[in-house]
């Protein structure tokens, strides 16, 4: 089975979780990294991976307070290898945003209209977590 792949947030980095043993795929809290290519790289080769095996079902949770434009290329190019296995698999993306952040639901809004797949937008009042234990309760 496919190693997990944990990164607790930093200052510039999100909180991702892809666990395929435990069916967990979140991103979460920052990113504006130096170097989106570089720390993205990994983390779209890991999904790639995962959809030669993947589960039944996979949920994707993006729970970002904010991005910058970098990360949100490397999104877009995450997020269109995921449309890629969601032909022959069953697979979701979920965006929350929160309540009053409508920069974070106009993004989620232009990545469901350019991606044409099951997506969905959830407003919450919830802090969103950053660090990647979090996951695990």
């Amino acid at each position: 089975m496919l190693q997990p792949l944990i990164l607790s947030s930093t200052k510039e980095t999100p909180s991702v979780v892809l666990d395929a043993q435990n069916n967990i795929f979140a991103f979460s809290d920052t990113s504006w990294p130096q170097d989106a290519v570089k720390f993205y790289s990994p983390i779209i080769s890991w999904v790639e991976e995962y959809f030669k095996k993947p589960n039944p079902v996979t949920i994707f949770e993006f729970k970002m307070n904010y991005f910058n434009t970098s990360s949100a290329k490397q999104f877009a190019k995450l997020l269109s290898v995921i449309k890629k296995y969601s032909a022959n698999n069953i697979v979701k993306i979920v965006w929350f945003y929160q309540r009053d952040d409508l920069d974070m639901l106009k993004a989620g809004n232009r990545y469901a209209k350019l991606l044409d797949m099951d997506f969905e937008t959830i407003s919450t009042d919830e802090n969103f977590p950053t660090d990647a234990e979090d996951y695990y309760v």
